[in-house]
């Protein structure tokens, strides 16, 4: 039987704290909803709790302070669980790159990662995805304002993020994340 330790634990707590303040885009849902089921997801699919630890984390670079919050990490949880951070990471530059070239140069990214990357990357495009579709769900096309870019931007980048999982990472959720996909593509 495997179980979490108490590191998982002060992950748990360390995203909590880090994301306390933020919610999801566009809704009043708190952030730390997003980081608890890209963890399930990743333990689910078999990931370990280096891996879940990572999923907690996965947005801690590039939303809750930058290089300061890696080197936190990397103190904290070891060279493992942030080298998956890192690998999940887009971008802590500022000023951002256009979207379009930031996305290119993340899907190139997780081209050939490792399995822990593509894992916790996945996961998180999968709940993305996910709750999109929900959003939809509720309040019709006016989900796509949420956005910095169209509805068919989004969709590019998405039909992108599944195909370059398909290349060379088996799991459930890379099924589910092109069937979310086409729920989102059938909305308009």
């Amino acid at each position: 039987m495997n179980v979490l330790s108490d590191r998982f634990e002060e992950a748990l707590i360390y995203a909590t704290r880090l994301h306390a303040r933020q919610v999801r885009k566009g809704t009043n849902i708190p952030y730390i909803s997003h980081l608890l089921s890209v963890a399930a997801l990743v333990l689910e699919d078999g990931g370990s709790e280096d891996e879940a630890i990572a999923a907690l984390l996965h947005d801690a670079i590039e939303d809750q302070g930058g290089e300061a919050t890696r080197a936190e990490i990397l103190a904290r949880f070891g060279d493992r669980v942030v080298a998956i951070v890192d690998g999940c990471t887009e971008a802590i530059a500022s000023p951002r790159q256009p979207w379009r070239e930031s996305k290119l140069q993340y899907l190139e990214k997780i081209r050939g990662n490792s399995l822990a990357v593509q894992r916790v990357s996945l996961a998180d495009k999968l709940h993305n995805v996910r709750s999109i579709v929900a959003d939809w769900q509720r309040v019709g096309d006016s989900v796509w304002d949420r956005f910095s870019v169209k509805r068919e931007e989004t969709l590019w980048f998405y039909r992108n993020v599944v195909d370059t999982y398909s290349e060379s990472f088996s799991s459930v959720m890379v099924i589910e994340l092109r069937q979310a996909i086409s729920r989102l593509e059938e909305s308009k």
